[in-house]
């Protein structure tokens, strides 16, 4: 039987078509007006005529139950009324084809409602706005025993969400897709609409919105532009330690709150930047064990100059209990912040981050911002103090290691050489 649907896909929407059948768990970050919804339908009616298991059982989960039959279920109906034999269910939101299968659009309103399906394939409509628990607790262990696959579905809402964890996470998966379309390159909207729409909506709501933009409302972002450069050139992905490459280290050591450290190796111009670690309120022992539990062959160990000064409670340094604890520490320069942050805007370019390891030092760079003063109308010089600011100092830190560093291309020495001794011996 030759069945005729009157769907018509663009280019983009048809490459992506073919990404989506290449790929079991897929994130789609779309800006408003790009064709997503109709798309995800027609995708996933394809799937449940062309499979020839028994009962196939399709969902499309958006935040509400109001919101997902608002903007799906009229497409729906309209697409799979051109399929003989398939019957709607209006109270369910639940369309079923004569071969079995079966599309309906639920809410992620209330989680454990959908707790014990199972699914040949999953879209969730509007990540932004999902609980966590229904990803890790519901839909994935849905997906287990007919190896379904999810797809993920939304415009960037900021970074304290799970659209933006999976984002991060299908960038460093080669499993996974990440695909990023943003207005001002897939010309689906001409430009003096887009222009309209930007003067109406002000320039952040607009850049997240139609542009994409994860860090839109982080207003005087210090590193937002490069962390977001650094993702569009795929140097956020899946790094391998390479133990032919010593590791370095870069602290930034707190006293009463958190210390961050940073892992690295250099091969030639390039930073690998493979791992971190931050806690709070630990000793310093902690870290130097955490450290040490690595299965990392280590060269140099950097820190700021405050690692000098001597504590009250011990008589000692921090260095100096640190060498007591077997880490040699290389005191960095002391240098004006403006300096350290410049320092650092020209290393990260070259910078590639395990996107797995390493998120949230990526997380902090991209919300490390500068305070914008009304009155002043200007950021002021410092950026804020804030959850980000240990990870962001430890890699200015490790900005100003690099040039102690020299360049490694081949199978690094064994031993790191390091001719500190505490009482000049």
């Amino acid at each position: 039987m030759h069945i005729e649907i009157p769907y018509v896909p663009r280019p983009l929407q048809a490459k992506l078509h073919k990404d989506l059948d290449n790929h079991r768990f897929a994130v789609l970050n779309c800006h408003r007006r790009f064709g997503k919804t109709i798309l995800i339908i027609l995708h996933l009616m394809k799937k449940a005529l062309t499979n020839d298991k028994k009962n196939p059982r399709y969902y499309l989960i958006g935040p509400t139950f109001v919101s997902i039959k608002r903007v799906c279920w009229d497409y729906l109906k309209q697409y799979a009324s051109c399929i003989p034999g398939t019957t709607f269910n209006e109270t369910e939101l639940r369309c079923d084809f004569a071969t079995g299968a079966r599309i309906q659009l639920l809410s992620s309103e209330d989680p454990d409602k959908i707790r014990g399906i199972y699914a040949d394939g999953v879209c969730v409509d509007e990540c932004s706005q999902m609980n966590p628990i229904l990803w890790n607790e519901i839909i994935r262990p849905a997906l287990s025993d007919r190896k379904g696959f999810c797809y993920f579905i939304s415009t960037p809402a900021g970074m304290s969400n799970i659209f933006y964890d999976l984002y991060q996470h299908a960038q460093s998966d080669p499993t996974w897709l990440a695909y990023t379309a943003k207005a001002s390159d897939t010309g689906i909207i001409d430009q003096e609409e887009l222009d309209a729409a930007k003067a109406q909506m002000g320039d952040a709501k607009y850049k997240q919105e139609f542009e994409c933009d994860w860090i839109a409302n982080i207003e005087g972002s210090v590193y937002g532009s490069i962390i977001k450069s650094l993702e569009e050139k795929k140097q956020i992905t899946r790094i391998a330690y390479d133990p032919a490459l010593m590791v370095h280290t870069a602290w930034d050591l707190g006293v009463s709150d958190s210390t961050s450290i940073i892992f690295y190796q250099q091969l030639g111009n390039q930073i690998l930047v493979i791992d971190y670690y931050e806690n709070n309120r630990e000793g310093l022992p902690h870290y130097v064990q955490v450290v040490k539990d690595k299965d990392y062959v280590y060269g140099e160990h950097f820190a700021p100059h405050d690692i000098e000064v001597t504590e009250f409670s011990t008589g000692k340094t921090r260095r100096e209990v640190a060498y007591q604890l077997g880490i040699r520490f290389k005191i960095l320069p002391k240098i004006n912040l403006e300096d350290g942050i410049h320092s650092l805007k020209m290393v990260l370019p070259k910078c590639w981050f395990d996107g797995d390891n390493t998120k949230p030092l990526i997380d902090a760079l991209r919300h490390h911002h500068r305070k914008y003063n009304e009155k002043m109308k200007m950021f002021s010089n410092k950026p804020v103090k804030d959850w980000s600011s240990h990870a962001a100092d430890a890699a200015r830190y490790m900005a100003l290691s690099i040039t102690d560093l020299p360049r490694q291309k081949a199978t690094a020495q064994s031993l790191a050489v390091n001719d500190y001794r505490i009482h000049g011996e």
